[in-house]
């Protein structure tokens, strides 16, 4: 497994999305644990989850304690595993998202979250949404104090524009570490975002990276498994012998140093599929092919 630099840490190339295994769909527990163990097994050091990943109208947390347990019964060594997750949404019992960035929120989420994970401070606490009716640097304040009490470690935002992310950097310094935002072959609005991660040293982190390429969790069922306009990354991956996921990751991988992965998986075969697709190096043509054929940013 190749390692990317997210803050102080050497961190996998590929991280695991924990969000399959907690929302609807989401598999038995034995199944969930062991796809978790595929992941640290394959390398894996960076696993993402958030407190609002639990099904509609339940107890918040169901990812968090699910990656504690995974920990706890896995029988390799965890030193290395850095866990990120989220606060500032809700789940309400009809499904939706919900968003609150008020500050006492934020820090009484974050406390949750520490306790749920059974560990002295959080390693990446992220900002899960900007609230509207929140000021952003407010949202953020509650990050920095969360640092300077020892409770986070290190700090991200999520979902957030070029200036938001400005301003958390100007309120953090370099406690911030990465953005969290979408992006794929089939996504790509936050192009100014990445560039500017590049560009001060930030993880981006992008999730549902294989949109286009296979359904995300978030997408609704009218999404066709293989997007004809994507079709080069399945043309690439069939010259070589692998799955057109590994394709896409790979293309992610190639963009810029900053950028690392966090696929989601419901299957340990899933992971271990992602998790090699820090091997394949593109080639000039396949990488022009590859970045004609994604959607332009907009």
């Amino acid at each position: 497994m190749y390692h990317r630099t997210l803050g102080p840490h050497r961190v996998s190339a590929i991280g695991l999305g924990v969000m399959p295994l907690s929302i609807e769909g989401r598999p038995g527990e034995q199944r969930a644990l062991a796809t978790v163990h595929a992941a640290l097994d394959a390398g894996v050091t960076l696993l993402d989850t958030a407190d609002s990943y639990h099904l509609p109208g339940a107890e918040p947390g169901h990812g968090e304690l699910l990656v504690a347990r995974a920990l706890a019964a896995y029988g390799g060594d965890t030193d290395r595993v850095l866990v990120a997750t989220k606060g500032g949404r809700g789940r309400p019992a009809d499904g939706s998202w919900t968003v609150n960035g008020d500050p006492r929120h934020l820090k009484a989420a974050a406390e949750a979250s520490l306790r749920r994970l059974g560990v002295e401070a959080i390693g990446l606490y992220q900002l899960h949404k900007p609230d509207p009716s929140v000021p952003f640097e407010e949202s953020v304040g509650a990050l920095r104090e969360l640092l300077d009490e020892g409770k986070i470690r290190l700090a991200g935002v999520s979902n957030t524009d070029a200036d938001q992310i400005r301003t958390a950097r100007r309120i953090l310094g370099d406690r911030l570490v990465s953005v969290q935002n979408r992006y794929s072959p089939a996504v790509r609005d936050s192009e100014a975002e990445l560039r500017l991660c590049a560009e001060l040293g930030l993880a981006f982190l992008p999730w549902s990276p294989l949109g286009g390429i296979s359904r995300s969790s978030l997408d609704g069922p009218s999404r066709t498994e293989d997007d004809p306009r994507f079709g080069a990354f399945h043309a690439v991956a069939h010259a070589r012998g692998v799955s057109p996921q590994q394709v896409c990751l790979a293309w992610l991988l190639a963009r810029f140093p900053a950028v690392i992965p966090i696929p989601g998986a419901s299957r340990p075969e899933t992971i271990r599929d992602s998790a090699a697709a820090a091997d394949p190096v593109l080639g000039a043509e396949e990488w022009a092919r590859l970045d004609g054929a994604a959607a332009p940013a907009g």
